[in-house]
């Protein structure tokens, strides 16, 4: 896991990202926290997907990565984010890869782009080069994992690698809700 100081100017209280993240490592007793309606993701540049916004998306339950291709902790994450994309995204699921440059080369949108391709990942990406998503949501780490419900709100957070049984449990609890 890498972390990153966040620039300032989040939008979601870090009390509110520990305490969802807390719920989430403490397993399926954990209480529930206060959920945070999520930004929206905001990028001229999208891969494999026109421009979404989460206000298109009510309705489908949202799992947003913040990663970035040189990061070998994000590429370990990879295999699990690209198979419930093939699994769950005819029941629901819409997953937003949010590219958030470590070093200068990843912010080239060609190396995203041919990153993208020769991992076969099929998914929707926003690049992040000015770190306006990774503000929003007061994110501090690669990769970082946020489940958003159908209505919009934030309901599950994992950052670093494992714990994919778990996340894979949120993601299917949420797919089953009702959309409210």
């Amino acid at each position: 896991m890498n972390p990153k100081r966040p620039p300032t100017g989040a939008t979601i209280a870090g009390a509110t990202l520990l305490a969802l993240t807390l719920a989430a490592a403490a397993g399926p007793a954990a209480p529930v926290a206060p959920a945070a309606r999520a930004p929206e993701i905001v990028s001229d540049t999208w891969i494999n997907s026109p421009p979404q916004t989460l206000a298109s998306l009510k309705g489908r339950v949202v799992l947003v990565e913040f990663w970035t291709f040189a990061c070998q902790n994000c590429r370990n994450v990879e295999p699990y984010v690209k198979r419930w994309h093939e699994r769950y995204a005819e029941k629901g699921l819409f997953v937003i890869g949010v590219h958030s440059p470590e070093f200068p080369n990843e912010a080239d949108v060609g190396n995203v782009r041919r990153y993208v391709q020769e991992h076969e990942i099929r998914h929707a990406i926003a690049l992040d080069n000015d770190f306006a998503n990774w503000k929003r949501y007061g994110n501090r780490y690669w990769p970082a994992l946020y489940l958003i419900d159908k209505q919009g709100f934030i309901r599950y957070v994992t950052v670093g690698e494992g714990g994919y049984d778990l996340t894979e449990t949120r993601l299917k609890e949420l797919l089953a809700a009702p959309a409210e």
